[in-house]
């Protein structure tokens, strides 16, 4: 049964809208998704969100019912509110009509099983949520095992993060660990760990990667620092023809991540 909402000082609502703020995040182990088509991806993985929030007065789309029948099956709230209250929810003056909150789900690097994929990506010091959230669509579109995030990055369940993802937060395993610890759980087994850099004359073609492949890319201004560089394997740069220096990091990443499917493929 959907319990309707009308106030803006409600403390369900005032819960739900702190969930835009990382430190609220990590105390509840919650975060907001928003839209029909990142909430569907989700139940299609299996995953119902714990309190479901839906536009009052509005004809709901058949997977929307789904939602709705599948979260309250779960034991999740279900609550009917205004368009003025979902805006401040997502922090959007023109919401979508449907909200979930959900269990976030960081995974530890003893718990992969590098050979589920591959390939993996790494990013390191990424500090843009939408770049964050694309990498995570890259990964779900080339088969990726997941992302692993190391040191200082964004909030991969930010509201902005989630919202890039289109999804994929559902579809990929992700990590957060500090580059000692990453570098000796990688080097205890197979893999090959590939850096992006402008630091090589490496076409990121010429290279045979090996499986799986670990793809690290670096922080969106300063790129990977030299120490980490000198770690990897390889280092691979993708030729610019034009006046540009360099590829959005989230570009580069899936440019070098299809040229490593494609080569599995072949």
């Amino acid at each position: 049964m959907r319990r309707q909402i009308t106030g803006f000082s409600n403390p369900t609502i005032k819960r739900l809208k702190s969930l835009r703020e990382k430190k609220h995040r990590k105390r509840e182990g919650h975060f907001l998704a928003e839209g029909l088509r990142i909430l569907t991806e989700a139940l299609e993985e299996g995953v119902t969100p714990e309190v479901l929030v839906l536009v009052e007065d509005t004809e709901l789309h058949p997977l929307a019912e789904k939602l709705e029948i599948a979260t309250a099956k779960a034991d999740g709230m279900v609550i009917e509110t205004s368009e003025a209250i979902i805006a401040k929810l997502t922090g959007k003056s023109n919401p979508q009509s449907i909200v979930g909150v959900y269990k976030d789900h960081p995974t530890d690097l003893s718990d992969l099983n590098r050979d589920d994929s591959n390939i993996w990506i790494v990013a390191q010091s990424l500090r843009d949520p939408g770049n964050l959230g694309t990498i995570l669509r890259t990964g779900d579109a080339v088969g990726a095992g997941g992302l692993i995030l190391i040191d200082d990055c964004v909030d991969p369940f930010s509201v902005e993060a989630v919202r890039a993802s289109m999804g994929a937060i559902f579809t990929q395993k992700i990590v957060q660990a500090n580059w000692d610890d990453f570098l000796s759980w990688l080097r205890a087994d197979k893999g090959q760990m590939i850096g992006t850099s402008l630091n090589t004359e490496k076409d990121y073609q010429a290279v045979s990667y090996e499986k799986p492949t670990f793809l690290l890319v670096g922080n969106e201004a300063q790129g990977l620092p030299p120490e980490y560089e000198k770690e990897c394997d390889f280092l691979v740069k993708i030729p610019m023809m034009g006046k540009a220096d360099s590829l959005n990091a989230a570009v580069a990443t899936s440019v070098v991540a299809y040229e490593v499917l494609n080569q599995s493929r072949r």
